[in-house]
This record gives structure tokens, C-alpha cells and sequence, in this order.
């Protein structure tokens, strides 16, 4: 079973976003890790909910994902033959 801060981290990096806003996700991973330490119920339980708010707020800030169609797919096929066509 992975850490939250494991969870954290790789959810920031899926959504592209660390190095447009490195502070807001450090608090992040932060947080997780608050929300991973031992013992003070109450505290986890804060930083649970200030992670919940800060992630809302990070995948608020993350570019749309780039969902590619038929269409695109075969544009970007097409433009990367003519990048090699071009280098060759």
C-alpha cells in the first residue's frame, strides 16, 4: 500500500503542473505527509482536509488533458513524418 505523499506526488506529476506552481504543490506533498505521520488524530485530520482543498486547487490550475482524436492522431503522425523527413 503506497503513502499518501506517494499518491500526492504522482498525481502532480500526472497532472504537469510542479513546476508552474512549486509552492502549491510542495504544500501538497507536505500535507500528505502530515496526513501519513503517526499520531495526532486531529492533525491528520486537518491536513486531510487543507489537502483536499490545496489538490482541488492544483487540478483547477493543470492544463485540460490533451485527449487526443482520430483527426489529431493522424496530424501529429503526419507532422512527426515530416520532422524525420526533414532531419534525414
Amino acid at each position: 500500500m503506497s503513502s499518501v505523499a506517494e499518491a500526492i506526488t504522482a498525481e502532480i506529476d500526472q497532472l504537469g503542473i510542479a513546476d508552474k506552481h512549486p509552492g502549491l504543490a510542495q504544500l501538497a506533498v507536505q500535507l500528505a505527509a502530515s496526513v501519513d505521520a503517526p499520531g495526532n488524530v486531529t492533525g491528520q485530520a486537518n491536513a486531510a482536509r487543507e489537502l483536499r482543498a490545496v489538490m482541488e486547487d492544483l487540478r483547477k490550475l493543470a492544463p485540460p488533458a490533451k485527449d487526443l482524436d482520430r483527426v489529431d492522431e493522424l496530424a501529429q503522425r503526419r507532422e512527426d513524418g515530416l520532422v524525420r523527413a526533414r532531419r534525414a
